[in-house]
């Protein structure tokens, strides 16, 4: 059985490793590769792959977004999530949102083929050291009062943080979600009084700190 596979990194040179990787397998054809969050969702719905190995931290979309809207309109296709992140909220995010395993960049290139195995199976794999800190916060049972920006914000209220905080313009914003600047204004003022922050700067480090944008 033959697997379609998409690649989406915002690093070419990450791309290019998981191609040459993935090409020693005859059972496995990369149909296309992305840069950020925004283009994997539109071609996810064009090329159809049975598999998207999917960066977390994107520009324009981060990765569990992106992942979330692929579930919702591809439900289908497995998503392989890989990061540098092993942070306990990134990683069960990302697993709310539907993806089907969890790499620590670290390990990717190792476990990348046993992943595709064990998804296309209908299973979960988790790196160890991802799986270690999923264990770990069960075993404490760590209180988690969810205040994380994916419980505060909306889907919408998350993507215009991000836009923001990748120094896009009110207009610009407005013309990528086709909205209208208003909308956007209202978004940005509905943000910053949930979230208590004023300054776009303060905005910006929220973003990076909770995962909506890479540094």
């Amino acid at each position: 059985m033959n697997f379609k596979v998409l690649l989406a990194d915002d690093h070419k040179i990450v791309r290019d490793g998981f191609r040459t990787l993935l090409a020693k397998n005859a059972e496995i054809r990369v149909v296309g590769e992305a840069e950020n969050g925004r283009t994997t969702v539109q071609l996810t719905k064009k090329l159809k792959p049975d598999i998207v190995i999917m960066d977390v931290a994107m520009p324009d979309l981060n990765g569990i977004e992106a992942t979330r809207q692929i579930i919702s309109e591809c439900p289908d296709v497995k998503v392989i999530a890989v990061s540098m992140h092993s942070d306990r909220r990134f990683v069960s995010e990302m697993l709310k949102a539907g993806a089907s395993a969890y790499l620590s960049k670290d390990y990717a290139f190792d476990e990348l083929e046993t992943a595709i195995r064990t998804v296309i199976s209908n299973k979960i794999y988790l790196s160890p050291d991802i799986s270690g800190v999923l264990v770990d916060n069960y075993v404490r049972q760590t209180p988690n009062p969810d205040s994380s920006a994916f419980s505060l914000l909306s889907q919408r209220e998350r993507e215009v943080v991000q836009l923001l905080a990748e120094g896009k313009t009110a207009k610009e914003i407005a013309d990528e979600l086709n909205v209208s600047v208003k909308t956007v204004e209202t978004h940005r003022t509905n943000i910053m009084g949930k979230l208590n922050i004023h300054r776009l700067a303060e905005l910006t480090k929220y973003a990076i700190r909770e995962g909506l944008t890479p540094l």
